[in-house]
C-alpha cells in the first residue's frame, strides 16, 4: 500500500505524527508546508527530522513538479491532516498553488480516495460550505473530533482515536484506540 501525507499549517501537527507511527508496512510520501514547520516547533517538542524519519520519501511544498503531483503517480490514499481552512479553501476554489494542493486537485480528478483532517473550532459558514463542497467531490471529511465513549484520560487517548479513524478510512486494520463495545 502506498500513502501520501500532506501537513499543512493547522493547529495538531500530532495528529499528523501519530498516523505516519502508526502506518506500518506502507510506503508514506510526506510533504509539510513551511506553516506546518512552524506550528510544529510552537505545539510539540518534535523536530523536523524526526518527523521526515517516519516517512520513505519526503518532497518540498514548493516542489510542484514532484512525482506525487501527477495523475500517473499510483497511490492507495492521500491524506492531508491536520488541514487548515486555508488549504482546505483553496482546494475546494481549484487552486494548486502548492504541492499539497496540487496533489490534492489530482487526486480529486482521478477519483483516488483522498481524506481531509480539519482541526479548527468553531467552524465558520465558510468552512462548512468548502467541506460541503469537497464532500461533494467525494472527499472524505473527518474532522478531528475525539469520541468519547472509550472514556479518553489523555490527550494521546482522543489523538489516537482520531488516528484510529483516519487508519480505518484508509483501509488499514489498526488497534490503535478501544473500538465501541456495547
Amino acid at each position: 500500500m502506498r500513502v501520501v501525507i500532506g501537513i499543512t499549517g493547522a493547529s495538531g501537527t500530532i495528529l499528523a505524527v501519530r498516523l505516519l507511527e502508526n502506518l506500518k508496512d506502507v510506503e508514506k510520501h510526506l510533504v509539510m508546508s513551511e506553516s506546518a514547520k512552524r506550528v510544529m516547533e510552537l505545539e510539540t517538542d518534535y523536530k523536523y527530522d524526526y518527523i521526515k524519519g517516519l516517512a520513505d520519501y519526503v518532497y518540498n511544498d514548493d516542489d510542484i513538479a514532484a512525482n506525487i503531483s501527477s495523475g500517473s503517480f499510483r497511490y492507495d490514499a492521500l491524506v492531508i491532516i491536520p488541514c487548515s481552512s486555508s488549504t482546505m479553501a483553496k482546494i475546494a476554489s481549484g487552486i494548486s498553488d502548492t504541492l499539497i494542493t496540487r496533489t490534492a486537485l489530482v487526486a480529486m480528478k482521478e477519483r483516488r480516495r483522498f481524506i481531509i483532517v480539519p482541526r479548527e473550532m468553531p467552524l465558520s459558514t465558510i468552512m462548512i460550505e468548502n467541506m460541503l463542497k469537497l464532500s461533494r467531490y467525494n472527499v472524505i471529511i473527518a474532522p478531528a473530533m475525539p469520541g468519547y465513549y472509550n472514556r479518553p484520560r489523555t490527550v494521546d487517548d482522543m489523538v489516537n482515536f482520531v488516528v484510529a479513524r483516519v487508519l480505518d478510512l484508509i483501509g488499514i486494520e489498526n488497534d490503535v484506540s478501544k473500538r465501541w463495545e456495547h
